[in-house]
């Protein structure tokens, strides 16, 4: 068995222990690996079941973290390919919502989904997948008009 060690802030590790506790794991590890499983078979599940799909990846991240809404944008526009459309709405005086229409193949998507929810400050990321037949994603050839 391998260790590794994370760090929580303290309302996080609250809410943590409080779950661990309403669902009756014996400790941190167990509910974690249980987590992990669960995380994991879903992606083999999705991953494997269709090599296309449509979705939508929701986040939240507080925007006065240093330089996140620039790389967030960046990030998009690097994968302008799988992006459909892009919403974004003020929660608060510092947080963000921002949802992202998804299509292409599902390795692209979930690789777009993860790099988006790995970035520093972003909170709450959620991808909703749905694969999708090869016939359904239209695709087509367009240029990139120079601006």
């Amino acid at each position: 068995m391998e260790r590794f060690t994370i760090s929580l802030d303290g309302s996080l590790a609250t809410e943590f222990d409080k779950l661990i506790r309403e669902r009756g794991y014996q400790n941190r590890s167990e509910a974690v690996r249980d987590m992990l499983r669960g995380q994991l078979s879903t992606l083999h599940k999705t991953k494997y079941r269709s090599p296309y799909c449509v979705a939508n990846l929701s986040y939240v991240y507080n925007h006065h973290e240093r330089d996140l809404a620039e790389r967030l944008t960046v990030i998009q526009h690097q994968h302008h390919d799988l992006v459909v459309v892009s919403t974004h709405v003020h929660l608060d005086h510092e947080n963000c919502l921002e949802s992202l229409m998804l299509r292409g193949s599902t390795q692209a998507v979930q690789k777009l989904s993860d790099a988006v929810t790995a970035e520093r400050g972003v909170r709450h990321g959620q991808i909703n997948l749905i694969p999708v037949e090869k016939d359904a994603v239209h695709r087509h050839t367009h240029s990139h008009p120079k601006i």
